[in-house]
């Protein structure tokens, strides 16, 4: 009678899902650099293709939860999808319009002032001068009222107006304006690569469960262990988490300190907007190297404003944090959400840059984490032979059985033999 429950199902349980393919030496002398330089030379001469659709990847995997969860309330996950991106794109357009109009309107706004400084004479007379000009006399009042008076400015600042207005300072704002242009050019451009990756992601998006079931036929989980793809979900959601934590960090230290400078009276009225200035600092915190510095855009210029010294202050707690942040904050709780080395973070974020830019440095840490979980999936399966010296090559001989062979007496002696 066959026994169900007998050797043969046993054999084809834990035990053999745990047999790793061992990778010979000579693949991994010949085959596997030849394979790495292959795909080194293909991502190059199609560099801008496959950022995209690693970037289209990296997006589906970010929001199949969020429609896997739409999907288990009974709405079909095309109509999930549409939900998801509409909502997404919406979202950001509308941001990169009001962020973008902004800029320009205010650059356009800015660049006619500083025009009308240098340029527009106001008064009657002889007596018309230029702001510029007022400014110049009413540091030289300050200077004499001062026991500064040996100092004199009065006359060479006159003259550096006067060359400046010669040189028509509308030439270099119209500069200014034609580069906040070009980068609102720029952002439109980037808004239609930025709709292609949309679409690739929704098609990736939308056969997410095909491939899942594909990739699991093809390389079914160990038992007890997950998937490749539910890895890489919830590795990239370790990422958000580490963003998100990073971004509260520097947020709240740079609010902190902020408000710290303006109850000091380092920076007068700073404490009231240091809220605001310091969830400013939490936004550009998404963005590498650069986000830093943008977030002291604003309360640089206002310090400036309200007293030229404090804008020193102000520099430097922004200069600490930025420190502090590349070579403590950052590696430390990006390493720790994407468990891996400090050492190999800051190693991403560079390599991201130099790559691809700021848009490598963007994506550098998420594809990290990516990377790791399918290396994590694969190491279960693979391993390579061993390259220790002394260690048994397996070479196949053939051994040829001799034939066996009736004993011969030994011969009489010749003497013997004459008798």
């Amino acid at each position: 009678m066959y026994d169900r429950g007998g050797t043969m199902p046993r054999m084809a349980g834990p035990s053999a899902g745990a047999t790793k393919i061992q990778i010979p030496r000579w693949i991994q002398l010949v085959g596997l650099p030849i394979l790495l330089l292959l795909l080194w030379v293909v991502a190059g001469a199609a560099r801008h293709v496959v950022f995209l659709f690693l970037v289209a990847g990296l997006i589906a995997f970010l929001l199949n939860p969020i429609v896997r969860t739409l999907t288990r309330v009974w709405i079909p996950r095309g109509f999930g999808v549409a939900l998801v991106y509409l909502t997404f794109v919406a979202i950001l357009l509308a941001a990169a319009i009001a962020i973008g109009t902004v800029v320009v309107d205010q650059t356009k706004s800015g660049a006619n002032r500083v025009n009308d400084y240098f340029t527009v004479e106001h008064g009657r007379g002889p007596a018309r001068e230029t702001h510029a000009d007022r400014d110049v006399d009413r540091f030289q009042v300050w200077l004499n009222t001062h026991r500064l008076g040996g100092i004199k400015i009065q006359k060479q600042g006159h003259d550096l107006v006067q060359r400046i207005a010669d040189k028509d300072v509308s030439n270099y704002t119209r500069q200014v304006i034609d580069f906040v242009e070009g980068a609102a050019i720029s952002t439109i451009k980037f808004l239609f690569s930025l709709v292609l990756v949309l679409v690739v992601s929704i098609y990736m998006l939308l056969d997410m469960p095909r491939l899942a079931r594909a990739v699991d036929r093809r390389f079914p989980p160990h038992p007890g262990s997950l998937p490749l793809l539910t890895r890489i979900e919830r590795s990239l959601a370790s990422y958000v988490r580490g963003q998100f934590l990073l971004s509260l960090i520097i947020g709240t230290s740079a609010g902190l300190g902020l408000w710290l400078l303006g109850t000091l009276g380092w920076v007068p009225g700073m404490d009231k907007y240091a809220v605001l200035f310091g969830a400013w600092v939490a936004v550009t915190e998404l963005i590498p190297y650069l986000g830093p510095w943008l977030g002291a855009v604003p309360p640089f210029i206002y310090a400036l404003v309200v007293h030229p010294v404090s804008a020193l202050w102000v520099g430097l707690l922004f200069l600490a944090i930025h420190q502090i942040e590349g070579h403590i904050v950052v590696p430390n709780v990006m390493g720790s959400a994407l468990r891996l080395h400090p050492l190999l973070v800051i190693f991403g974020l560079l390599a991201g840059g130099e790559i691809y830019g700021l848009p490598g440095a963007l994506v550098a840490l998420p594809l990290l984490a990516a990377g790791r979980a399918t290396w994590e999936f694969f190491s279960e399966r693979l391993a390579l032979e061993s390259w220790q010296e002394g260690s048994a090559i397996p070479v196949e001989v053939e051994i040829e059985e001799t034939r066996s062979m009736a004993p011969v007496p030994p011969s009489d002696p010749p003497a013997a033999a004459s008798r």
